[in-house]
């Protein structure tokens, strides 16, 4: 039965725009459809927060900053988002539809995955976080559910709900986001996060890849969480024997409990897998893992091959325009010649030496005539070998292998390529070409780098201009006070002016709230003497709309905010409450009580209580008056005097 029948917004139009027409999954904070997008005529995918947490503005939040982080990534790699808006209760995101399936659906199916393949998978993960780690972005969610794979074999990333600035404050309170078995021991123990946390995650991915399991199980999510912390990530040459020590390593570094140890971004990941990648010959790439379930697939619908398929060899041209030549290999040739009588075996076996000289004349045609198109079809031309990610000098005697020749050599910046390795060549890996050919090679010089500009004593909006200038962006923003530098204006970023970072990178910048002042304590004041005091400290008065009971008379300031003590900026607001003046308690009657009893009778009805034995009562113990008579009135915390006699 189709549940999508069941879901009340399936046929509805949100917005007035996007028409939903299925849904595709169901996870705890969203629903995701299939959705046409009725004004500019394309599908697209409908992220809809359910309608019982719109109410709450802090996963609302969470879902405008998905919207804004993903559409600042520009990435091929990651999942567009165009669009974010609300229809009553509904609060969506609009997105690129990516028809396919999921990691988890390729790892369910599948099993454990050829290296080749899995590595397939990883590279287009590592690019697309790079970026937005570069950006100044942690995802903090990574697992196979977010990793889509196409029908046409793009690997792309999704759901930036958790997305985090990198600079940005990311511990959390009585709950760890993300999922159990891709969670860092940071996260786990911590609640923080920084691009080293995808980076882990990545390595348990590739570990599943690989294996065709997670790194560590229990039965409760507690146990996983505790496996996290305290155990290593198992080599996966552990689960299948014969694995690359190189691909050991690889798992190793991504998975290091401590963040020090994994590489910083998953930029510097992304250049060890292609290092590891490398150094493998085809045979360990393509091996098959005893995990991996291949029963019944068909592998030309492999949906983890995301390399382009190897192109299949052309076919010789036909010979005389309806038949091919490999019709004419394999056709016997019988000649039509009746069988001759005795008198005529001479003239019959003459024949047939005639026949079989004029077969074998005709055979040795068809194959000239055959390897000549071959020739000039095929034969003078090769193709580029795969020379991404080899040195320059590898490239080189890759090329000089194939026949080819280096026709020159450019220089690049990349964020993704290690320095001095290949990024690109013309023609590209693959193309055809002739024999002794040249081939030009782009070598990547390493990320771009830029100097931070010096923005000190600049307004906010200025300093965030200059960095994109530079080529840089705006990272968080926090205020500290300064005797120096004015109100509103940066005081300093982190890192200093000067320093030397890869371009996009995110710099922090820490703005003046102007000169610190210690708030007087005004409780008790009047409310025109408190305001005076406090104007004269610099500071303003805002007056709270309630007032309270307090030990205060009515209209003299009860509580301040800040309290006494506490430093501000200059011009900034203290809160006054103000007195209703004491609450009225009646007073209980003591006279004739013990003082033990009495006082204790008092100080449960909110009252001090103070002694009066004269020379009389020095030692009596019996109350014989109350300074407030039993039954009267009197403010709650004030003092009763008890005469002993």
């Amino acid at each position: 039965m189709d549940t999508t029948l069941q879901d009340p917004l399936v046929g509805q139009v949100l917005d007035g725009r996007y028409r939903i027409d299925a849904r595709i999954a169901v996870g705890g904070m969203a629903t995701v459809y299939r959705a046409l997008d009725t004004r500019l005529d394309r599908v697209l995918a409908l992220k809809v927060m359910h309608p019982s947490l719109a109410a709450d503005a802090s996963f609302v939040e969470r879902f405008i900053r998905e919207a804004k982080s993903a559409a600042r990534l520009d990435h091929p790699n990651v999942v567009g988002v165009f669009d974010q808006g609300t229809d009553g209760s509904y609060v969506y995101l609009a997105m690129e539809y990516v028809s396919g399936c999921t990691l988890r659906d390729v790892l369910r199916e599948r099993g454990a995955l050829p290296v080749r393949a899995a590595l397939d998978i990883l590279e287009p993960v590592l690019a697309a976080l790079g970026a937005a780690h570069r950006a100044g972005f942690v995802h903090r969610d990574m697992k196979p559910e977010n990793v889509l794979i196409g029908d046409d074999g793009r690997v792309k990333v999704a759901d930036f709900g958790l997305v985090r600035a990198v600079d940005a404050v990311t511990h959390t309170t009585g709950t760890v986001l993300g999922t159990v078995s891709y969670l860092a021991p940071e996260q786990i123990e911590e609640g923080t996060a920084s691009p080293r946390v995808d980076v882990y995650a990545c390595g348990v991915m590739l570990y599943e890849m690989l294996t065709g399991a997670k790194p560590h199980q229990g039965e409760t999510p507690a146990q996983v969480l505790y496996r996290h912390v305290n155990e290593d990530v198992p080599p996966p040459s552990a689960a299948v024997p014969g694995l690359s020590a190189e691909l050991d390593q690889l798992v190793s570094a991504a998975t290091a409990r401590t963040p020090e140890d994994r590489p910083a971004d998953a930029v510097a990941l992304l250049a060890r897998v292609r290092e590891a990648r490398g150094r493998l010959g085809d045979e360990e790439l393509d091996a098959l893992p005893p995990q991996a379930r291949t029963t019944g697939h068909d592998n030309a619908e492999d949906r983890t091959s995301v390399l382009p398929r190897a192109l299949a060899v052309p076919r010789p041209l036909p010979v005389d325009g309806d038949e091919e030549p490999t019709d004419a290999f394999h056709r016997t040739s019988r000649l039509d010649t009746p069988v001759p009588d005795a008198g005529g075996r001479r003239a019959g076996g003459l024949r047939r030496r005639r026949a079989l000289l004029a077969a074998v004349a005709a055979v040795v045609l068809l194959l000239v005539g055959g390897a000549g198109l071959w020739y000039i079809n095929a034969g003078q031309f090769t193709t580029v070998p795969p020379l991404l990610s080899k040195t320059e000098a590898q490239a080189r005697q890759r090329l000089e292998e194939a026949g080819l020749k280096v026709g020159g050599v450019e220089h690049a910046h990349s964020d993704t390529v290690a320095r001095g390795t290949v990024i690109s060549t013309d023609p590209s890996p693959g193309a055809r070409i002739r024999d002794h050919g040249s081939v030009t090679l782009t070598v990547s010089d390493g990320p771009e780098t830029v100097r931070v500009p010096d923005v000190a004593g600049r307004s906010l909006d200025t300093a965030r201009q200059r960095l994109r200038a530079a080529g840089l962006e705006p990272g968080m923003v926090s205020r500290a006070f300064s005797e120096d530098v004015p109100k509103g204006t940066v005081i300093r970023t982190d890192p200093p002016a000067g320093t030397e970072r890869h371009s996009g990178s995110a710099i922090a910048l820490v703005v003046s709230r102007g000169r610190p002042v210690e708030v007087p304590d005004v409780t008790g004041e009047d409310l025109d003497e408190a305001t005076a005091d406090l104007g004269e400290a610099g500071l303003k008065v805002t007056v709270a709309p309630q007032r309270v009971t307090s030990e205060f008379d009515a209209g003299q300031v009860a509580r301040q905010n800040p309290p006494a003590g506490g430093q501000l900026a200059e011009g900034d607001t203290v809160t006054l409450t103000l007195s209703k003046g004491p609450e009225l308690v009646e007073v209980p009657d003591v006279t004739g009580d013990s003082v033990d009893e009495a006082k204790r009778t008092l100080q449960e009805a909110g009252f001090r209580v103070k002694e009066d034995r004269g020379l009389l009562g020095l030692f009596g113990d019996t109350v014989k008056k109350q300074s407030v008579e039993g039954g009267d009135r009197a403010p709650r915390g004030s003092t009763i005097t008890i005469t002993i006699r």
